[in-house]
């Protein structure tokens, strides 16, 4: 076995190479053409996402088949965090990469200095040198997290494109955030936070005693209501009306819709209103994002119209100037398509405003399903159904529905969209254990996992079982129930809370 220093680089052979990475840590990928920067939702792959082409995560470990990837890429770069959300590396083992591949390639292994008060590491690459290809040795941590990650690696999209566009009326690229970038961007909050406590405390340990949150369980919404529906290409609009381009927009999303099987989606005032603050602060910056300059998330937008939701999606898009050219993109890109096709979807609301600089039309539709009675209590239970079915395929028994960790996950969902935080740890500093005494809960076992930003009961669960700090505690063979809390809202949208006990 080779062992690798930083800045050290070893060749490759072709084939599909194995990258393994032991220990508590989340393992991701980034794939990247030469100027290092990501091209949309597919480069990102983590547990969420563990496919792209050329590269597969299952675990700790890596698969890519530099021969596979998508036309353009020349390089992948393994990045590891800490399971544990906002941990500092320093606190845990230094993280080795193990890498093996096909005949020829002698097992190599890399351990970079321990780092200190970084969270993310930037751990190895696999580049393009000529015709074939090498992996270098890096150690490069973050100690500002992933928002370092998503500064050097381009997660911000920005509108090339739109903004190099003829002023001859030739129609403009659009570029993109939502579905497909803005995805990216939270499955980067994902990839930093929604990681699995993994602090269960002994069978007869005592219970620690401290005040804990103990919201009711409902989903969060701020109050106050916003102006009426604005329609697409105009600067301003009377509360209520929706305007000849909204109705446009409707008609051409909905004939969409019936040809993929979907159910037609009706325009809602709260969402236009919340889209309309979004795409003229975005205009007005000249450039798309999930976020304002103030900090202000397009979902925080929406709950502050009043507006609760089930399930939320979102279009953030630049270039396209009329209702028609803006469906005609959704319908040539797989992942805005997704969203226009998705039969969750009930309601939506759009607005569009031109940048007063650079000409630009700016477009935010929303997408949404309201909350309505029994929908808490039915996605709890979709959740513990595909969890205790993950623990049949492992040979373990279900776990049962609790009332009392049901209240404690609920309140901390619900809490961490009222209070804009995301963490095990409540800023009061209560515990999972803590939150589950406060609910009443004598049960003397605790474990704990949070997620955020996924849009159904389905994909939260994927999402845990292909992390493995997360999958460990749905496997874990001492739990006997679980509480499951959700909340929409907040920077990432959703709120997602496990709460197993024994």
């Amino acid at each position: 076995m080779s062992e690798l220093v930083p800045g050290g680089n070893t060749p490759l052979p072709g084939g599909t190479l194995t990258l393994r990475v032991p220990g508590p840590f989340d393992v991701s990928a980034l794939v990247t053409d030469d100027g290092g920067k990501v091209g949309g939702d597919a480069d990102f792959v983590f547990y969420n996402q563990p496919t792209a082409p050329g590269v597969r995560l299952h675990g700790d470990t890596l698969t890519v088949d530099p021969g596979a990837l998508r036309p353009g890429a020349t390089r992948v770069t393994v990045v590891v965090s800490a399971a544990d959300p906002g941990t500092a590396l320093g606190t845990l083992p230094a993280p080795t990469l193990h890498l093996t591949g096909p005949g020829g390639l002698a097992p190599s292994r890399f351990t970079p200095p321990r780092p200190q008060r970084e969270t993310v590491l930037l751990l190895a690459e696999l580049y393009r040198r000529g015709a074939g290809w090498k992996l270098r040795a890096l150690g490069q941590g973050y100690a500002d997290g992933l928002a370092g990650l998503a500064r050097d690696f381009g997660v911000d999209v920005a509108d090339d494109d739109a903004s190099s566009a003829s002023a001859s009326g030739t129609p403009r690229t659009p570029s993109v955030w939502s579905d497909a970038a803005s995805r990216l961007s939270g499955a980067a909050s994902r990839l930093a936070g929604a990681a699995t406590a993994r602090r269960s405390r002994p069978t007869g340990a005592p219970r620690p005693v401290g005040a804990a949150g103990s919201a009711p369980p409902v989903a969060a919404s701020a109050a106050g209501a916003g102006p009426g529906a604005v329609a697409p290409g105009t600067h301003s609009g009377t509360p209520g009306s929706l305007g000849p381009g909204a109705t446009e927009f409707l008609a051409l999303v909905n004939s969409a819709r019936a040809a993929a099987g979907s159910p037609p989606v009706a325009l809602d005032s709260r969402l236009s209103a919340a889209a309309r603050a979004h795409a003229a602060d975005m205009a007005s910056a000249g450039r798309l994002g999930t976020e304002s300059r103030d900090g202000t998330s397009v979902h925080q937008r929406v709950t502050a119209t009043g507006y609760t939701y089930l399930t939320v999606g979102e279009h953030l898009v630049s270039g396209p100037r009329t209702p028609d050219e803006f469906v005609d993109y959704c319908l040539r890109t797989e992942q805005a398509r997704r969203t226009l096709h998705d039969p969750a979807f009930t309601q939506v609301g759009l607005a569009s405003v031109i940048g007063s600089r650079t000409g630009d039309t700016y477009w935010t539709v929303l997408w949404a399903r309201p909350l309505m009675p029994g929908d808490l209590e039915r996605t709890a239970a979709e959740v513990i159904e595909l969890t205790n079915r993950e623990r049949a395929r492992a040979g373990l028994p279900p776990l049962a529905s609790d009332a009392l960790l049901a209240r404690a996950a609920q309140a901390h969902s619900t809490d961490m969209v009222a209070r804009a935080f995301y963490s095990h740890t409540g800023p009061d500093g209560s515990q999972p254990w803590d939150r589950a005494a406060a609910a009443g809960s004598t049960r003397r076992t605790i474990g704990e996992n949070i997620a955020c930003g996924q849009r159904s009961a389905a994909e939260v669960v994927e999402g845990w079982m292909n992390s493995p700090g997360h999958r460990a505690n749905i496997l874990k063979r001492e739990f006997t129930h679980i509480g499951i809390g959700f909340a929409g809202g907040g920077k990432a949208g959703t709120y997602w809370t496990q709460l197993f006990g024994a």
